[in-house]
């Protein structure tokens, strides 16, 4: 099994870096490559959905990115323990339709030894915003790693 750095117990400075790889990584859009940070048996609750293992977690990806386009993200470390993190985060993107989305919520995560997350629980809330109201453009640019976004 190959270690995903940084390892529990998380100190603030750790689980801080842990929450800005998630962001980079679900910034990509990439599902083969946001699964390979949680367990092969990894669950999550995302909305409404339950899913289980790496197979599933990337169907569920390649599916949302089709949904949401021009997506982008940000989270923020709200609270972590040894081998716990809470995030608080916010995302854009616009459907088909060209109706643009502000989603924000929460997540709680589980890690096991090894780094990789074993358990993902998302509650999501959306709402609809017209294009000057976005404030999420792209990956986050270094200069504001770590900076709070306010919630609207």
């Amino acid at each position: 099994m190959t270690d995903r750095p940084p390892l529990p117990p998380f100190t603030h400075e750790t689980a801080l870096q842990k929450v800005q790889a998630a962001e980079d990584a679900w910034n990509t859009q990439d599902p083969e490559k946001v699964s390979l940070a949680y367990s092969e048996d990894s669950v999550w609750r995302n909305r409404g959905t339950s899913v289980a293992g790496r197979a599933d977690i990337v169907e569920l990806l390649t599916a949302k990115w089709q949904r949401e386009l021009d997506y982008a993200l940000r989270k923020e470390l709200w609270a972590f323990s040894d081998q716990r993190i809470a995030v608080r985060f916010q995302y854009e993107c616009r459907d088909e339709n060209g109706q643009w989305w502000c989603s924000y919520g929460n997540e709680l995560w589980e890690f096991d030894e090894q780094g990789l997350m074993t358990r993902r629980e998302a509650s999501i809330n959306d709402v609809q915003i017209a294009p000057e109201e976005r404030r999420i453009f792209g990956p986050r640019p270094d200069s504001d790693c770590g900076k709070p976004l306010p919630v609207r």
